[in-house]
């Protein structure tokens, strides 16, 4: 063999290498257990929030996110607020205003 650096043991390399992804695999699955752990804390927090303010709390274990805030539980679409005849015609009116006024600046 010549002289310098001896050459690495392929078992060793793959040992090493197999110790490396098993410290990962632990430090992840650490990880998982501190959000976990944070995340039950959180809801105890909200639920402990919303019946100091006299919130309902949600049903089923569900979380409430942003998107799903405003939309109905079982159908998915967004209950929409009816608008009177008279406000359409109110805000009809000022769009024409606007866009007549976009018209003659240009």
């Amino acid at each position: 063999m010549p002289p310098g650096r001896p050459r690495k043991n392929q078992r060793n390399v793959l040992m090493k290498s197999a110790e490396l992804i098993g410290w990962a695999i632990g430090g992840i699955e650490r990880e998982i257990a501190q959000t976990r752990e944070r995340l039950t804390a959180l809801t105890a927090q909200a639920a402990r929030l919303r019946k100091r303010a006299g919130i309902r709390g949600v049903s089923g274990g569900a979380s409430v996110t942003p998107m799903a805030a405003g939309s109905s539980s079982a159908g998915g679409t967004q209950r929409r607020r009816k608008m009177s005849p008279e406000a359409r015609k109110k805000i009809s009116e000022m769009m024409k205003k606007r866009w007549a006024e976009r018209r003659r600046g240009k």
